[in-house]
């Protein structure tokens, strides 16, 4: 029955979640700009309009490689939320990427190629992060079982203090924010043309928004999973640090991607770094 309930929450309540927070991203962010904006349930009222559009593609391939940025991104979801294998599921987060990033090149148009590019720097920035965080949980729990953390007699936050400020910063790229929205932009003050999801329109296009729901979820439920033993806690932590990159979004102007990169690989990569020697080390001498 808890795999069923877990299953249920996952698949039905995560995308409604993430609907609600990117409903929320767009009314915060119309109140900065001085704007009226749209309703809280806006992202819903677009998805229904997408699905009642005509499905119209450039080619074949690219609706393939939409349903397996979908599926790839649900995956991992229900990887972490049944407790398994957090080295399956970051391979299953990184193919959902990949998936969107060969479904943008496989069209001739230049701006959806160099989204596409840009997406792939943006993987680039953030991948170690990802890894590293694993890794510091496999050294906390002794496992790479999602399950073990939940067995923790203190929060991931009192020995991965480091790395979560690391996962911070990646999760300004992942959420597709500024200063590092540089493949794509949920808003119209960065972007007229829509980069990696240029060339997708009325029920693929919903998909992707879709998968993006889940992403949301997703990248929130690691910033609460810091604070497992006190998970209402970490609930208001994760609300906390998405109010906080909805402001960031709003008050930085956009980075190169090189400048992206090596913003990740100087201070957030060397600070998570430090994080995992001192865990080593500190469990090299306690064995």
């Amino acid at each position: 029955m808890g795999t069923v309930m877990a299953l249920f929450f996952v698949v039905v309540v995560a995308p409604l979640v993430g609907l609600v927070l990117n409903g929320a991203d767009r009314v915060v962010t119309a109140r900065l700009q001085g704007r009226v904006g749209p309703p809280l349930l806006q992202p819903l009222y677009d998805l229904v309009k997408l699905w009642r559009k005509e499905p119209l593609v450039v080619n074949r391939v690219q609706i393939g490689y939409v349903y397996l940025h979908l599926a790839f991104m649900v995956m991992t979801l229900v990887l972490l939320a049944l407790g398994g294998d957090m080295v399956l599921a970051l391979f299953a987060h990184a193919f959902s990427a990949l998936s969107l990033v060969i479904g943008a090149s496989s069209v001739r148009s230049p701006f959806s190629r160099i989204g596409a590019q840009r997406k792939i720097m943006q993987m680039l920035a953030y991948e170690p992060v990802f890894i590293l965080l694993v890794v510091g949980i496999y050294l906390r729990t002794g496992s790479f079982m999602a399950s073990a953390v939940g067995r923790l007699d203190a929060p991931l936050i009192v020995s991965l203090p480091l790395v979560f400020l690391a996962y911070l910063v990646a999760l300004e790229i992942k959420l597709e924010k500024s200063p590092f929205d540089v493949a794509t932009s949920h808003h119209a003050h960065q972007e007229l043309v829509k980069g990696v999801t240029l060339e997708y329109a009325g029920p693929y296009l919903a998909l992707i928004e879709v998968a993006h729901f889940y992403e949301t979820f997703l990248l929130l439920g690691i910033v609460a999973a810091f604070f497992v033993r006190q998970i209402w806690l970490g609930v208001g932590v994760a609300l906390v640090v998405y109010a906080g990159a909805i402001v960031v979004d709003n008050v930085c102007a956009r980075l190169r991607t090189t400048w992206m990169v090596r913003c990740l690989w100087t201070v957030p990569v060397m600070l998570a770094v430090c994080n995992i020697i001192w865990l080593y080390v500190r469990r090299t001498q306690g064995g």
